[in-house]
Parts: structure tokens; C-alpha cells; sequence
């Protein structure tokens, strides 16, 4: 037996991760600029990070916390989620990162053999999530051609007509690829949706304060619903993997059922990460909302750039850090296009099959400031242009 036959079968059958492949990819180029990960130009608040120098000697910095998050993060994220997200009736777990969270509560709600539900274009982490833990019954349904909103006359027909009912329903908003949001009133209605059928509504909010043209994000509430959130974007946190689970408070057993999760994953979040979290708190949603502001100017940057493949084939940039560009029929092998556009042209982008549309690609305005995006988007253009007129030069 060769040592693959000796892995699990759920591993096996878990999709590689494709930011490990764009790694792998940008290591055979010189001078690569980067549109490809999800990722902010800024760091944490300077305020934020100075405080974290004077507890690195702190003996409790460098102990275990409580499995669910220091209790003076969860009060300031309990007393966050009531004013910012009008979640008044939510308990808070405090996770590394919301990848973890996600896992955490894949574990904690679904059984091999379960039913899933996402909306293509799919958050790729997320069906992956799935994929390792055994729940291999994952129902895609379709987003709505124009907006790529999640269809939810689908969703309700599909819940009804399933035996059994699936056990959860999962949303990114805003979207992760996508870039578009899910309005309240849809929102609601999928809520609605879940509820009647009895299933969970798992919704991550990561991209909360990343919405632009003065629309609005909103969060629901329910028995039902299990919201997630992320410092890694919001506050420039990335590496310090930090993220937390918003759930109902009614919800019998549930934080126990979490914490056995959570005890034999990390115990708890870095203390330092959690610390800084609580001081990147005290500066406020206005610290994030400013530098978002900021992000507009990308993302006119990278829509030009996108020109060459039609106005019409480019979606999102409503929210998020992304934008959503069908490629032309005869390059529907995205991965190819990628290989291509970053050994030629010096430019990286995510294939749509990471998301489970092919012939397309993820954009990412968030990983740049203004004049280096410049010149990413110019490498893009120049690559896309010649991709719709000459095709794959070599």
C-alpha cells in the first residue's frame, strides 16, 4: 500500500487550496504584482499596535485564555454587535480567524452524509470546509446572472423538494468572490427560507464595513442563524488570525458543543492577536470606514483594466475587495488564463473554478495602494487586451 492509500479519504477529496497554488505560481516569477489574495494594504491602528509592546512581557500574554475569548473582548464584541449590527440577542466565541469559525461550526453542526447548501460563485475556504469533514453532499445553487445575488426562489424550491432537508445554508455578504452584497430584504427572505425549512443559516459577515456607493450591509438574527466575523480585513489584522462566531443566546447547548471544537483546535486565540483586537475596538468602525473610502479609487483603477472583456462581463466591486470578470467562451480553462497572464504579463488573479465557475476570474483592489495599483492594472489590461484580440501568445 503506497502512503496515499494510508491518508483519509476526506483530505484526499478536499480541493487543494488555491491560494497554495497562486503561491506556487508567483514563485516561478520575477517581479510578480499581486491582484490575487484577499488581502488590505493597512496595518493595524498605530495606537492598536503600541499598546500590544507593553504587555509582550506580560506572563498572562503568554498563558492560555478562556476557550471562548478574553472576557473583555467579548463584552466590547457583544457591545459592537448591538450598536453596529443590531444583533441584540447574540453570544460571542473568538476564533483564529473566521476560516476557524467556519470550521468550528461545520464540526459542530453537520454529520458525514449531510447536505450542504452554498451559492456559486462560491467562497472556495468554505466548500473546502465541507469537503474535509466529510460533508460531501454540497448543493450549489445559482446566483442570478446579472447581479450574482443568491437566487432565492431556488433556495426555497430546493429546501422543500430535499430529503432530507439540508442541514445548512451558507452566504457570504458581502460576497467572497463576488464582490456584490446581499440586500436586507433578500437577506431576510432567505432567513425566512431557513427557517421554515429547519436548517441553519450560517452568514459570513468578514466584508461588513466594505460597502461602497452608499449602500448598506445589515446582519439577522434568529435561533436559526450563525453570523461569523473577521478582524484580518477590517482592522489590517491578516496575520494575527483573528475572528469570532455570533450566535443566539437561547440556543441550549450550543457553547458547550463549540468549546469542544474549539479545545482541541487552538484552545483559544493568541492572547497578543485578542489584546490587539480589544485595541483596535477603541478606535472604532471610523478607523475602517476611512480606509475603505480609500479603497474606491482601486477599484475605478481595476474596472478600466477590465475593460478589454466587456463592461457587461464584469461584476461586483458593490462591496468586498473583489471584482467578478467572465472571460471570453474560448478561454473558459481559467487556470490556464492565470498561468498566462502572470508568466507573461507579470499579473496574478484567482481562477474562477476556485469557486466553482469556470471562465471567470476574482480581482482583488484591497492588497495595493493607489500607485502601485496602477501599475498592476496596467499589466492586467495590457494582458487582457491582447488576450481578446491574439489570444494566448506565447
Amino acid at each position: 500500500m503506497g502512503s496515499l492509500g494510508m491518508l483519509s479519504r476526506r483530505t484526499l477529496g478536499t480541493d487543494m487550496p488555491v491560494m497554495t497554488q497562486i503561491r506556487k505560481l508567483m514563485a516561478e516569477l520575477t517581479n510578480p504584482m499581486s491582484l490575487a489574495q484577499g488581502v488590505v494594504h493597512w496595518q493595524p491602528p498605530q495606537k492598536a499596535l503600541d499598546k500590544v509592546k507593553e504587555i509582550v512581557w506580560d506572563p498572562t500574554t503568554s498563558s492560555y485564555g478562556p476557550d471562548e475569548g478574553i472576557p473583555e473582548l467579548r463584552e466590547a464584541l457583544q457591545k459592537k454587535l448591538r450598536e453596529e449590527n443590531k444583533l441584540f440577542k447574540s453570544h460571542v466565541m473568538v476564533t483564529a480567524g473566521a476560516n476557524q469559525a467556519f470550521v468550528n461550526l461545520v464540526l459542530t453542526l453537520c454529520d458525514h452524509g449531510d447536505s450542504v447548501v452554498m451559492f456559486e460563485p462560491y467562497y472556495f475556504n468554505a466548500y473546502m470546509a465541507f469537503q474535509m469533514t466529510g460533508v460531501t453532499n454540497i448543493i450549489v445553487g445559482p446566483g442570478h446572472p446579472e447581479t450574482l445575488y443568491p437566487d432565492a426562489d431556488w433556495l426555497e424550491r430546493t429546501l422543500s423538494e430535499s430529503k432530507p432537508t439540508p442541514k445548512v445554508v451558507t452566504v457570504v455578504n458581502p460576497g467572497n468572490p463576488s464582490g456584490t452584497y446581499v440586500p436586507e430584504p433578500l437577506l431576510k427572505r432567505i432567513s425566512e427560507i431557513c427557517k421554515d425549512a429547519g436548517c441553519w443559516l450560517i452568514v459570513d459577515n468578514t466584508y461588513e464595513y466594505f460597502m461602497y456607493d452608499g449602500l448598506k450591509h445589515s446582519c439577522v438574527e434568529g435561533d436559526h442563524i450563525v453570523n461569523l466575523f473577521s478582524f484580518s480585513k477590517t482592522y489590517g489584522m491578516m496575520g494575527w488570525r483573528l475572528g469570532y462566531i455570533a450566535y443566539s443566546e437561547r440556543l441550549e447547548g450550543f457553547a458547550t458543543e463549540l468549546v469542544k471544537i474549539q479545545d482541541n483546535i487552538p484552545i483559544c486565540a493568541a492572547i497578543i492577536s485578542q489584546r490587539l483586537a480589544l485595541y483596535a475596538l477603541e478606535e472604532g468602525a471610523g478607523w475602517v470606514v476611512e480606509r475603505v473610502k480609500g479603497l474606491v479609487k482601486n477599484r475605478e483603477i481595476v474596472k478600466e483594466a477590465l475593460e478589454p472583456l466587456g463592461k457587461e462581463n464584469v461584476k461586483g466591486g458593490e462591496g468586498a475587495i473583489y471584482l467578478w470578470a467572465k472571460l471570453p467562451e474560448e478561454h473558459r480553462d481559467d487556470f490556464r488564463v492565470v498561468r498566462w497572464l502572470a508568466h507573461r504579463h507579470g499579473v496574478v488573479v484567482i481562477p474562477g473554478c476556485a469557486s466553482g465557475s469556470p471562465g471567470h476570474v476574482r480581482v482583488s483592489f484591497g492588497g495595493l495602494q493607489e500607485e502601485e495599483m496602477r501599475a498592476a492594472a496596467e499589466r492586467l489590461r495590457k494582458g487582457l487586451e491582447e488576450l481578446v484580440h491574439r489570444g494566448m501568445v506565447e
